[in-house]
């Protein structure tokens, strides 16, 4: 079996509190990365870095080349790590993420990041389906409060509810801790 290879998705300055679509627990979640980057980089295991950008240019955020688009300095690849941009939630399309994992021989990959509703779950299931072994970092991956219908939904709500959606059908769903104590 191989070792896993780490994907982060989307931990970008445009989450954070000064951002303009900033993310409940962004900071917590990614100091939990960090964490998981920091072991993964000691064992000289595999990391991905995903950067969401717009394809857009009416719109105001993740436009590539801002301060929004960067990646957080807490979650910053390090020199040699690659670097998948994407137009869309799921990481794996029209990107080369898919190819990166397959010529390193990946078999298993641990998911962190944002947003927790949309980028996290929707690379999770993609991976799940090209058979990839998922694990998601719970407590490494955040979200904000939706509205639907007239109803506003609790940031924690909506992490909840995705988080138990990737754990019933598509992997493992775990705080850092354990994942760090394997």
């Amino acid at each position: 079996m191989s070792d896993p290879a780490i994907i982060v998705i989307d931990m970008q300055n445009e989450y954070w509190p000064t951002g303009n679509v900033p993310l409940e627990g962004v900071e917590a979640a990614a100091a939990n990365a960090a964490r998981v980057l920091d072991k993964t980089r000691a064992d000289g295991g595999f990391i991905v870095h995903v950067q969401h950008l717009s394809g857009d240019p009416s719109m105001p955020i993740f436009q590539p080349g801002s301060e929004g688009a960067e990646i957080n300095a807490a979650v910053r690849p390090a020199e040699g790590e690659p670097l998948v941009q994407k137009y869309y939630p799921n990481a794996f399309r029209d990107t080369g993420l898919k190819q990166i994992l397959d010529e390193k021989g990946v078999k298993d990959v641990v998911i962190v990041g944002a947003m927790s509703h949309m980028c996290v779950a929707a690379t999770a299931r993609a991976a799940a389906d090209f058979g990839y072994g998922v694990t998601v970092l719970h407590d490494a991956c955040a979200t904000r409060e939706v509205d639907f219908d007239g109803v506003t939904v609790p940031a924690a709500h909506v992490h909840a509810a995705n988080m138990s959606a990737l754990a019933y059908a598509y992997g493992a769903v775990i705080p850092t801790n354990d994942y760090l104590a394997r």
